[in-house]
């Protein structure tokens, strides 16, 4: 059969050419979107509906081991069959985490092969510069870039005002802003988007991201809705998806940013508060804890007035949160190993007669 889709398009990257080409029966493809175990995926003989076969079910215990939208895996095309087989998993580059809903301490993954990702806050009541910062965080420990994304430029009345607070919180991002209301308000983002890369938006709902993904798609792909009566709109997108974009690039549209938590940040915190990570490492004592030691660098920073306590206060905030995590996620772990010890035990012991 000749190739009719160039999987580079999709981001296909060459490091993995080698394990396909150890696998020769298997097609490399990468997943659209998933529905109630079902995947829609994209290999080069097409689009077409998979699940995971039995064997990848009876290894995987771990829910973040699953695929998920714009994961890279291999398949078993199974010509004659409504639906293909993956049979393994390629490693990904980046991802996004949330809390698996129901589960005790399951990480589940949103979005994976993330490029690059827009974080988008609209410039009226939506504009909140702790939740950026989070934002932010979780962006850069996923592995993808991440971009701020200013919209409703056109209901902002102190944009330079919003653009300076921005620039104080976003060390290293780049900023843009843009308006739903002029038709080429969205091109701002079109340098940071090109073949086989693929994009995300992230944000709270109804901040104008639909409208962005349906103009970059040059149709009116995804729903939108107006605003509600409190000016922060209604969220329209239910599930995620892998778009390719005409003008090359994907885009993966998500659902809102609020039910995402710390997993394991460390990293991401320490790029968005660079600063205060600068300003930490000058105190005089190597062990401070930022309250009453002399020669403290942040609590000298913030009686100058040279950082804000508000920032100061966010930074401990999600630093409290990813470390509480931590901790439980390792008694979790913990508990699972102390039960599994006692279920062999219980299984030794001898039965009476």
């Amino acid at each position: 059969m000749d190739h009719l889709i160039n999987m580079k398009k999709y981001g296909f990257p060459e490091v993995f050419s080698n394990q396909t080409l150890q696998n020769s029966h298997l097609e490399p493809a990468r997943i659209l979107s998933q529905e109630k175990g079902f995947y829609r995926i994209i290999t080069d003989k097409g689009e077409k509906l998979a699940e995971v076969s039995g064997k990848f079910r009876f290894q995987t215990t771990i829910l973040s081991d699953y695929p998920a939208v714009g994961n890279f895996v291999l398949v078993n095309w199974n010509e004659s069959g409504n639906s293909s087989i993956i049979e393994s998993l390629l490693p990904r580059k980046s991802a996004f985490i949330r809390k698996a809903a129901g589960e005790p301490q399951q990480e589940q993954i949103v979005a994976a092969n993330i490029d690059t990702v827009f974080l988008c806050m609209a410039l009226n009541h939506d504009f909140n510069l702790r939740r950026l910062e989070r934002y932010i965080s979780i962006a850069w420990d996923s592995g993808a870039m991440p971009v701020v994304v200013l919209t409703k430029s056109d209901l902002c009345d102190d944009l330079e005002q919003k653009l300076s607070e921005v620039s104080s919180v976003a060390f290293g991002v780049d900023v843009l802003v843009t308006t739903s209301t002029e038709e080429n308000g969205y091109k701002v983002l079109l340098p940071f988007i090109s073949e086989g890369k693929t994009i995300a938006f992230i944000e709270s709902s109804g901040v104008g991201k639909s409208t962005l993904i349906n103009r970059l798609l040059g149709k009116d792909q995804l729903k939108t809705n107006g605003l509600r009566n409190d000016d922060k709109g209604r969220h329209t997108t239910t599930h995620r998806e892998l778009f390719l974009l005409p003008s090359g690039g994907m885009v993966v549209d998500t659902p809102g940013m609020r039910e995402f938590g710390m997993w394991d940040n460390d990293t991401g915190i320490e790029k968005t508060f660079a600063d205060i990570e600068e300003l930490a490492a000058q105190c005089k004592f190597r062990n401070c804890t930022h309250t009453n030691e002399p020669g403290c660098a942040i609590r000298s920073a913030l009686e100058m007035g040279e950082l804000e306590m508000n920032r100061w206060q966010s930074y401990q905030k999600l630093k409290a949160e990813n470390d509480y995590m931590e901790d439980k996620e390792s008694y979790m772990i913990a508990k699972g190993k102390r039960e599994k010890e006692i279920s062999k035990l219980i299984k030794k012991m001898p039965m009476k007669q």
